[in-house]
């Protein structure tokens, strides 16, 4: 990891607290790429006071080399290479080697890895049974909680993270298991039999193969739609410190084993600000329901009165267009075309919405661009997801991402256990009431119903 002595500058942040009228020096660290950071982690030890930062929107929580993303210039990179070369020329298994190893594999590397990864794919049997046990309509992603932390209860040969090898193997399982848990999650909502993997397909066509196949039938798919869906995995693989991977990393501080820290990243995702925004796509275009009807939404878009919002605009760190968008936008024209659905009226509506936004004023002042998941949504519901595994096909893509930044965290010599601080606004110090002089309180009214 960083050697902060190396990267340290000469030039320090002075902090001037005028209640006592002393000054405190803050070194300033130097990062490869990005803004420098202000190192305060004596700040408490030397002032009495912590930093207030809801949401650790400006604070880094951890140095590392993995992804490297610039909001304002729309720039996303992991391990230095940008994100539309790594989707253009780079299948998804090597991108994973990359960010779990920090190069590209030669050929001789990738050919091992993905012999590594595909001797990985199946579940031990007795995880079959556990399925059973959800409800039907259960969703996909309490399975995809559920089942993911229960690998743990399987796998004891790899748990223990402070020996390399299960380090590794670790990661290689979660890798090649998440597609089959996911593919599983779906078939078991929809009544089907299981399909298990096979070892001649790739990444991307196996997940097609165990999700969409049927045992009365050949499966047969084209190469563009496995290029597709190997493309969405790439978009999706990292995207540096969001709140899944933090959780992940949170985890992951306390020594936990890694099967419960991808799971705890999982159930992060789940929520709908986070990993649910494409699935807020197509709920979007589906309610404006025709291209005459778009000015309307504008207009509600723009009302601060009205709920309504755009879904699939803006984002928390672009400030610019999303990188991925592009490439999104492309492979959503191809999977449309190869199906025969250029007709399709959500690409329509999409298109003609993504036109007017981009030359409306308020949104080029605003900096609402789209993003990754305007797109994305389509492309899932053109191939036949339901809005529900939306979710799951990111969380498969991003499982890579989580696994490497724990990994990168656990073999960081300086790792601690996370415990941010707080701003306390309660009661202070109050004596202890007796039962019979305590005040009745209304709250539990809603329960007498």
């Amino acid at each position: 990891m960083a050697d902060y002595e190396d990267n340290k500058q000469n030039t320090s942040f002075t902090l001037f607290n005028n209640e006592t009228g002393k000054s405190y020096e803050l070194p300033v660290i130097k990062g490869k790429d990005g803004p420098n950071v202000l190192d305060i982690r004596k700040l408490y030890q030397e002032t009495g006071m912590f930093t207030y930062d809801p949401g650790f929107t400006s604070t880094a929580s951890c140095d590392s080399s993995i992804t490297f993303i610039d909001g304002n210039k729309g720039i996303l990179r992991h391990r230095g290479y940008d994100i539309h070369e790594l989707a253009s020329h780079s299948e998804f298994l090597e991108v994973c080697y990359l960010l779990l190893h920090g190069d590209l594999p030669s050929p001789e590397d990738k050919q091992k890895f993905k012999d590594v990864i595909r001797n990985h794919t199946m579940l031990h049997e007795q995880l079959v049974h556990l399925y059973r046990g959800f409800r039907r309509d259960a969703h996909p992603m309490a399975i995809m909680v559920g089942v993911v932390g229960a690998l743990s209860a399987f796998y004891h040969d790899s748990t223990d993270f402070s020996d390399i090898n299960q380090r590794m193997i670790a990661c290689h399982r979660l890798i090649a298991k998440i597609p089959t848990i996911g593919a599983m999650a779906y078939k078991y909502s929809i009544g089907q039999p299981f399909v298990y993997p096979r070892n001649d397909l790739s990444y991307a066509e196996n997940f097609l193969y165990m999700t969409f196949s049927v045992p009365t039938e050949e499966f047969k798919i084209s190469k563009k739609i496995v290029q597709a869906m190997d493309r969405f995995f790439v978009l999706h693989a990292d995207h540096e410190q969001n709140a899944s991977t933090s959780t992940v990393r949170l985890a992951g501080s306390s020594g936990a084993n890694p099967f419960a820290c991808i799971a705890a990243g999982i159930a992060s995702l789940w929520g709908p600000a986070h990993g649910g925004a494409n699935e807020a796509v197509i709920k979007m275009l589906e309610e404006i329901g025709d291209v005459k009807n778009i000015p309307e939404f504008i207009n509600k878009a723009k009302d601060k009165n009205d709920p309504f919002r755009l879904m699939g605009f803006g984002h928390r760190v672009y400030k610019n267009y999303d990188p991925r968008a592009s490439v999104m936008k492309e492979s959503a024209h191809e999977v449309l075309e190869e199906l025969n659905k250029l007709d399709d009226p959500l690409l329509k509506i999409a298109i003609e919405l993504e036109k007017i936004a981009l030359k409306d004023e308020y949104f080029i002042e605003k900096k609402l661009f789209p993003n990754v998941d305007f797109y994305s949504g389509i492309i899932l519901k053109a191939l036949g997801f339901p809005t529900s595994m939306f979710t799951v096909l990111f969380a498969i893509g991003r499982t890579v991402g989580w696994i490497s930044q724990w990994k990168e965290m656990i073999e960081d010599p300086i790792n601690k256990i996370g415990r941010p601080r707080q701003l306390y606004l309660g009661k202070t110090s109050r004596e202890f009431q007796k039962e019979s002089t305590r005040e009745k309180k209304s709250i539990f009214k809603w329960l007498w119903k």
